[in-house]
């Protein structure tokens, strides 16, 4: 509901648009540090701090209900998110690789997503009803107290050592020099691996842009108000739309094997249910929405499988953390223009549009995703 607190507020379109390039600025000015990090230090202590930095910006946005406030919880938030960002996923891969399973690895990244947009969902439905009870302060609390759950979550991540062992960067400390020594070199490897190998570096590319997209979902609470739903109902519109996105991120498992042809067409079918539903408006307009939005995460959730299936260096994190900045980067494209567009379109126009750079994708994926991990591939 932060959209509307921010509405509700005094804020513009433009100035909450502005608030968005502040949270995207802040994740990838730190974005490749903090996955060079996580490739040097135990990955539980960075997912622990990106919780507890949440935890502080949520509660100044409760506490400074100020558009400097609101920039300076984002800037926090965005901190947050580059310390998550490639540590959960190289955490994920690297155990289910020790176990010798890192074939599941599309299916149990896929019923993560799962899990966390279903856990969106949950939130999604009870902010009308805690809303009514106790508005934005009643909703901003219990946002912090679970935060603080998400936190003390972290400490039953597995803690075995980060041992798939691909090369240096995972040697023991005394064997490999200083923690900048690691640090330099997990940042070094992982930023060569993309210029040397197009496979890795197309990839990186594709995912970032199809993750961009998701940044849509910050309007679409705005976008029900201006349809007409009140501040209590908009929530129960925008999780049609969560809906989606858990049905996309769970049959992830399935769809993992895609080609770039299949991904094309599923990439054109989601850009034209997001502006259809976008112009439509009301409920079945969400519901348009909310398929074209679980299309997408889904190619999003594939094309991240199939990077992580391309690697073959060990610096993982980061890696997977030049695609989460190139994403930042976009999604500030994105919202830049939904804040100057906002002047003269309206916010129903400005969503329809975005279904334009979702077409041109479409068009590079066949070239641009990495055959699935059983086909030949050839660096270079």
């Amino acid at each position: 509901m932060y959209g509307l607190l921010f509405e509700d507020n005094g804020l513009s379109t433009a100035q909450i648009s502005s608030l968005f390039a502040v949270w995207s600025i802040s994740a990838f000015v730190t974005e490749v540090p903090s996955g060079a990090w996580a490739d040097t230090v135990p990955r539980r202590t960075l997912l622990f701090g990106s919780a507890a930095l949440l935890t502080a910006s949520f509660s100044l946005w409760m506490l400074v209900p100020s558009y400097w406030g609101f920039a300076a919880g984002f800037a926090l938030w965005g901190l947050a998110e580059s310390m998550k960002s490639g540590t959960f996923e190289a955490l994920l891969y690297e155990e289910l690789a020790a176990l010798g399973a890192q074939s599941r690895y599309a299916t149990v990244q896929g019923y993560v997503n799962s899990a966390e947009v279903t856990c969106v969902f949950l939130a999604t439905l009870s902010a009308g009803p805690l809303y009514a009870l106790g508005g934005y302060t009643l909703v901003g609390w219990v946002s912090i107290a679970i935060t603080v759950a998400d936190g003390l979550l972290v400490f039953t991540l597995p803690a075995a050592p980060r041992k798939v062992r691909v090369d240096r960067t995972d040697a023991a400390p005394d064997d490999d020099g200083t923690f900048v020594a690691r640090y330099v070199r997990a940042l070094r490897d992982g930023t060569g691996e993309i210029r040397t190998d197009r496979i890795v570096r197309r990839a990186v590319l594709l995912t970032a842009v199809l993750m961009s997209f998701l940044a849509l979902e910050e309007y679409f609470a705005l976008l029900a108000r201006d349809g007409g739903a009140s501040t209590a109902q908009a929530p129960l519109l925008v999780a049609i739309t969560v809906v989606g996105q858990v049905v996309g991120a769970a049959v992830a498992g399935r769809t993992a094997g895609m080609s770039g042809r299949v991904m094309a067409v599923v990439l054109c079918a989601a850009a034209a249910l997001i502006a259809v539903g976008a112009l439509a408006g009301g409920v079945a307009g969400f519901v348009a929405i909310g398929i074209g939005y679980g299309a997408l995460h889904n190619t999003g959730i594939v094309a991240e499988v199939r990077m992580q299936d391309a690697m073959s260096g060990s610096a993982r994190a980061t890696v997977t953390s030049v695609a989460g900045l190139t994403s930042e980067v976009a999604s500030l494209a994105l919202f830049a223009g939904f804040a100057v567009g906002s002047a003269w379109l309206s916010l129903s126009i400005l969503v329809a549009a975005v279904a334009l750079p979702v077409l041109s994708v479409a068009v590079a994926a066949p070239r641009m995703l990495p055959r699935s991990h059983h086909s030949p591939r050839v660096a270079g």
